[in-house]
């Protein structure tokens, strides 16, 4: 059985990061861009990361370039955008694309495992985000008109 244990991703500053580590902790990973009507949810990730990061919750940030063109920035404009205009903490990774030929295996994963409306597997667009529990398994699958406030239930939950 496939896990998040199972991935390896590079972190905004070139590092990989074997998410194998991250076992026993829940996960809320987010396809992001800094220039996207949703963008404000930074804000909403950023305050779900500060009260739950204590009881083994974090939030990734993957920023995507592939909706709109809305992620233009490379690593390090995207980090300061992100801080200066969020107060962001949560760990970015560097930019991936989450569909097509080229997508990360990680997102691929998880667009299998809990697909979106329809039973569509595609990312319709940025601020997708998938919650994953302490065993490493996707629990469910949030579009981007969700806010990171109405997540908070369930996260609670997992924890």
């Amino acid at each position: 059985m496939t896990t998040i244990a199972d991935f390896t991703v590079t972190t905004n500053r070139g590092a990989e990061l074997d998410l194998s580590g991250k076992l026993g902790t829940v996960l809320l990973v987010v396809n992001t861009a800094s220039k996207c009507g949703f963008t404000p949810q930074y804000d909403g990730l950023e305050k779900l990361y500060q009260a739950y990061k204590d009881r083994g919750f974090e939030v990734l940030g993957f920023p995507c370039n592939q909706f709109g063109a809305q992620e233009p920035g490379n690593a390090k404009e995207i980090e300061q955008f992100c801080k200066v205009n969020f107060g962001v903490t949560f760990p970015l990774m560097a930019k991936i694309d989450v569909n097509g030929p080229d997508a990360s295996p990680l997102f691929d994963w998880m667009k299998n495992e809990k697909k979106g409306l329809m039973g569509t597997t595609a990312i319709k667009w940025n601020f997708t985000k998938f919650l994953i529990g302490r065993d490493g398994r996707v629990v469910k699958r949030y579009g981007p008109t969700d806010k990171p406030e109405a997540i908070a239930r369930d996260i609670e939950a997992l924890l």
